[in-house]
């Protein structure tokens, strides 16, 4: 989760190249419940993972350097 799509963008593509993805993470906006502003919105970086190459550690230190966190489903 990013606080803005600017930060979602340029994540996006600093993740690809730190962690030497296959394929682009997804870009989604998440708007807060009850709010239409689009100020009032999460970007999230949809990023499978599923032959678990990725260490969660480095993914939560890579989020906490752009002022995100990270989610599993």
């Amino acid at each position: 989760m990013l606080p803005d799509r600017d930060a979602a963008e340029e994540a996006a593509q600093a993740l690809g190249e730190r962690f030497g993805l296959d394929e682009e993470p997804q870009l989604v906006r998440d708007a807060l419940a009850g709010e239409d502003d689009a100020e009032d919105a999460q970007w999230l970086l949809v990023l499978r993972d599923e032959r678990q190459r990725l260490d969660p550690r480095a993914l939560d230190e890579f989020v906490g350097e752009w002022d995100g966190w990270r989610e599993e489903p």
